[in-house]
């Protein structure tokens, strides 16, 4: 095969090392690769918060604008990074089969956020894990962190933290997974949506890259992440906000979605949390780009839920408080 396929990347240690894995299996299916590295808003103010700079979409907009300009044709990014609104004249062309969705703590001589001392000095940046470690855990110090994997790492080894919270995904995706001292999974500790996932994201007109991409499709990946997506997209949220999204394939062949949303208020850390599953045959539905319907429809289900029980005022108080 003769196509030619110009992947753009944001320029960090993480997103090369996923990028280049994704490179390795186009390049596997006869498929020539060339790498083009992009710096995004989020990338070159690392010293400031997200909400700062933008919020939603801060790792992705240099490299959506040269999706639409024609000087790449895939875009490779941490699903969990991309907003749920898409960029009209885009879509994505197909998720890879997901790696771990979950959380990881990280710690210095600690094991696990049970482990830590009283006042331990924790570091994230995130608003979702922020929340939910103080409910598990009030009385640490949670201190904010940015950079690369490495910079945290080094941060965490200096002793300026007795422990981190980092996407389990990304240190195993590095090899540094012996670095992950404990998994935080649900129903303790919820994932952000998306987490764990890539979104290789084409040209809506783009055919032939769809379709040269398309065997890096894997059903039961992306048809979670439409789930979870949905959910969030009809919650209002963004991907900054404290909620939490599972979806998952079971063996029993049913395609589960959990949620939860949070909030910290007066009273403390409350949450509401729902669950929902549709039937899924990966032989039938195969291509949840075109027929995925049924996986929105699960998500929103989900959301419609969540709201019922009163977490759009929960959501509401939290972007006042991130204001």
């Amino acid at each position: 095969m003769n196509r030619r396929i110009r992947i753009g990347t944001r320029g960090s240690g993480l997103a090369l090392t996923q990028t280049g894995q994704v490179a390795e299996r186009l390049v596997a299916l006869g498929l020539g690769v060339t790498i083009e590295t992009i710096s995004t808003q989020g990338d070159v103010r690392g010293d400031l918060p997200l909400t700062t700079i933008g919020g939603d979409g801060v790792f992705v907009r240099e490299l959506e604008r040269a999706l639409l300009e024609g000087r790449i044709d895939v875009a490779v990014h941490s699903l969990k990074d991309l907003p749920t609104a898409m960029v009209a004249g885009l879509a994505v062309g197909c998720v890879p089969t997901r790696a771990t969705p979950f959380d990881a703590f990280v710690g210095g001589t600690a094991t696990s956020l049970a482990a830590l001392p009283r006042g331990a000095v924790l570091g994230t940046s995130s608003i979702r894990r922020v929340v939910q470690v103080r409910a598990i855990r009030p009385d640490l110090d949670i201190r904010p962190i940015r950079g690369n994997v490495d910079t945290r790492l080094g941060k965490l080894d200096a002793g300026d933290y007795h422990g981190l919270l980092l996407a389990a995904a990304g240190l195993e995706r590095l090899g540094l997974g012996n670095r992950i001292d404990a998994l935080l999974q649900p129903p303790e500790f919820w994932p952000a949506v998306g987490q764990g996932a890539l979104a290789l994201q084409v040209r809506a007109d783009d055919a032939a890259t769809r379709q040269a991409i398309a065997p890096l499709d894997d059903p039961g990946s992306h048809a979670a992440v439409l789930a979870e997506r949905a959910c969030l997209a009809r919650l209002s949220a963004g991907c900054l906000a404290p909620v939490g999204g599972w979806g998952r394939v079971e063996p029993g062949g049913e395609l589960v979605l959990s949620a939860r949303v949070l909030v910290e208020d007066d009273a403390g850390v409350r949450h509401v949390t729902r669950e929902e599953r549709v039937a899924f045959d990966s032989a039938s539905e195969a291509d949840p780009v075109t027929g995925g319907e049924k996986f929105s429809a699960l998500g929103t289900r989900v959301a419609v839920a969540l709201l019922a029980e009163g977490a759009g005022a929960m959501l509401d108080r939290m972007r006042h408080r991130m204001v």
